[in-house]
């Protein structure tokens, strides 16, 4: 509980290396996660070589963790390695569609999920990059990674180098709802955001982008309109490429 409780995106990490003999351990331990039928629907591609994480850095716009780091694990979703064992048992499957990559996505993010919570028991550090999925085939060229397998998550990972702050938390009674969904009036998004809003960093973020609300930090500059249609355009077309469309 203490280490969820204090827990932190790490971007800068000792030149001490990871142990193989540990993250093998922490793989083994992480593989208990529940998961879709008992199939284990990812795979973990496990990158030390500064060469190919020099080569996977611009997929993640050349974030200096992905270089700095001894070690970059990415989490696919994969159905390949079950359709394999399926063609060599005399068995016909059928997962190059939709569902098959909702359920292979699902179990690969439950064992990162596991997995960041093991190496945070280990004193490790990691950052979880959400710009896997932004340019996937880049990562998909350079891992060569085969039909019906798609990288889902990335995680920079090594020895802390920094302490940063905590990030701050909505409350629990912000998105848990009883029984059913209640949707939220504008009384409740004052309630629940005011807070957020009126943190002296949130205050000055709104005032370096010259925006009026952080809402509009989020909506006209991080996570804009164009960018999550241009970007779910690629990730709908490389589904199609990796065979799961």
């Amino acid at each position: 509980m203490k280490n969820l409780e204090t827990r932190r995106s790490i971007r800068r990490y000792t030149s001490q290396d990871v142990d193989d003999g540990l993250l093998c351990r922490l793989f083994a331990q992480a593989s208990r996660t529940q998961t879709m039928g008992n199939l284990q629907l990812y795979s973990v591609v496990v990158t030390r070589s500064q060469e190919m994480k020099e080569r996977l850095a611009p997929a993640h716009f050349n974030q200096p963790m992905v270089t700095g780091a001894p070690v970059v694990l990415t989490v696919c979703a994969d159905f390949r390695r079950t359709t394999q064992w399926a063609l060599c048992r005399k068995a016909s499957p059928g997962y190059g569609n939709m569902l098959s990559y909702q359920n292979a996505a699902t179990d690969a993010l439950l064992f990162t999920q596991t997995l960041c919570c093991l190496m945070d028991e280990e004193g490790l550090g990691y950052c979880f990059l959400g710009t896997t999925v932004y340019q996937p085939q880049t990562i998909i060229d350079v891992l060569q990674l085969p039909q019906l397998v798609m990288p889902v998550a990335t995680l920079t990972v090594g020895w802390p180098d920094e302490q940063p702050p905590l990030s701050d938390r909505l409350a629990v009674d912000s998105f848990v709802h009883q029984e059913t969904y209640h949707d939220y009036t504008p009384a409740d998004i004052d309630r629940h955001y005011t807070a957020k809003e009126q943190m002296e960093e949130n205050r000055h973020f709104c005032e370096i982008n010259h925006k009026e609300t952080l809402a509009q930090v989020f909506t006209d500059l991080r996570y804009t309109r164009a960018d999550n249609e241009a970007m779910s355009k690629t990730l709908m077309e490389t589904l199609h490429r990796q065979g799961f469309v």
